[in-house]
């Protein structure tokens, strides 16, 4: 994991934080160890206990004081995770930390290869967590683990949810039943991408109907576009849903989420990111994002367009380092290009016209993706 650009340390409260999706509270720590340092020993015995294993692969910081510090606030979070799903009903979900130099042995039999990075084994799996180091992204993160690969769809309220999610990748395919072999081919290939990316199905006529499916169809949904594009050749193999989902996982336009935050940043082109910040919640900001959705649209087979929409309301403790870094104000929207190596960074000007917005706005993103990538100066040129 290179936590790189946006690591300011954890992203962590000590106080109540409410999670208004799953109706769950995360209360202030309570002081119990739950963490375990795995060694190789204990890490066989310890992980049997578990139907979910949590380890946070960490540097040594063995005389480091700074380090050590930081190790202690990573671990908190972690305690704190563990402290709410310890009484779930379903699932026992465990946490325990591996230390790169001590136990090197332990990470070498699991396979952990990338320092300060998260691991989770689930069913067989091992699935690596590009969030952000805080327990309610975790915790949150690991709900959607123990989810079931493909959610059904199977009245109105259930399809009214599906649509309100425009801001990730889906997909929505149409059954005769759960004992279809269409559908166990779609349900392995959801374990593939599970819980990175959204399956949905239906075996409801009416509702495929809705949604304009046919009998063992599925429809791909990019993010923030008005239409989704059916997958050709049904019905289909696991192979070949998987084969499409890998050439098509790279959005035009994509919201950072804090659960997947490293993942996205990661997935650069030629190194570079077209950044975007908008407030969604702020008038200006939501018409900004509207001409980015445009934009998006219009654009939608261009390989060489991919814009990050980052809403700073979604990450308050990262705003002051955004604007030191890139030099820049956020309470308005700003757009340029950032430099994944150097973090360097270029804006357009504040222009107070949404009409001047909306023609620079444009009049740059082609300009961007016509010939390849052009860099602006520090005058928005």
């Amino acid at each position: 994991m290179k936590w790189g650009w946006v690591f300011l340390g954890v992203f962590l409260s000590l106080g109540t934080l409410s999670w208004g999706e799953k109706g769950l509270e995360i209360p202030e720590y309570d002081g119990k160890d739950r963490v375990h340092d795995l060694s190789a020993k204990n890490y066989k015995s310890i992980m049997k206990k578990y139907d979910v294993m949590v380890i946070y692969y960490h540097k040594n910081v063995d005389g480091n004081r700074s380090a050590m510090k930081q190790l202690q606030i990573e671990e908190l979070a972690l305690e704190l995770a563990a402290q709410v799903l310890e009484d779930l009903d379903d699932e026992d979900i465990g946490f325990g930390l591996v230390d790169e130099k001590k136990d090197s042995a332990v990470a070498k039999k699991l396979g952990l290869d990338e320092v300060e990075s998260i691991y989770i084994f689930a069913d067989n799996e091992i699935i690596e967590y590009d969030g952000e180091l805080a327990a309610d992204t975790l915790v949150e993160f690991l709900y959607d683990v123990i989810e079931e690969p493909v959610e059904i769809i199977d009245n109105e309220r259930e399809l009214k949810g599906f649509h309100n999610m425009d801001d990730v990748i889906k997909l929505v395919g149409y059954f005769k039943s759960e004992k279809s072999p269409h559908f166990i081919e779609y349900d392995d290939a959801a374990e593939e991408f599970h819980p990175f990316i959204k399956f949905f199905a239906t075996f409801d006529p009416k509702i495929a109907k809705k949604l304009k499916l046919k009998m063992n169809e599925v429809d791909f949904y990019e993010p923030f576009m008005e239409e989704p594009v059916t997958i050709p050749g049904k019905p289909y193999i696991e192979s070949e849903l998987v084969e499409y989902i890998e050439q098509h996982d790279r959005p035009t336009l994509r919201k950072l989420h804090p659960h997947s935050m490293y993942e996205i940043w990661e997935d650069d082109i030629d190194g570079e990111h077209i950044v975007a910040f908008a407030e969604e919640d702020d008038p200006d900001g939501y018409e900004f994002l509207e001409i980015l959705k445009e934009v998006a649209q219009e654009n939608t087979n261009n390989p060489n367009l991919s814009i990050i929409w980052i809403d700073p309301d979604e990450f308050p403790l990262l705003v002051p380092y955004w604007e030191k870094t890139f030099r820049i104000d956020l309470s308005s929207p700003q757009i340029g290009v950032v430099d994944v190596e150097d973090v360097s960074c270029s804006h357009l000007k504040s222009i107070f016209s949404l009409v001047l917005v909306c023609q620079s706005l444009k009049f740059w993103l082609c300009e961007c993706v016509g010939a390849g990538r052009q860099r602006l100066d520090g005058n928005g040129r």
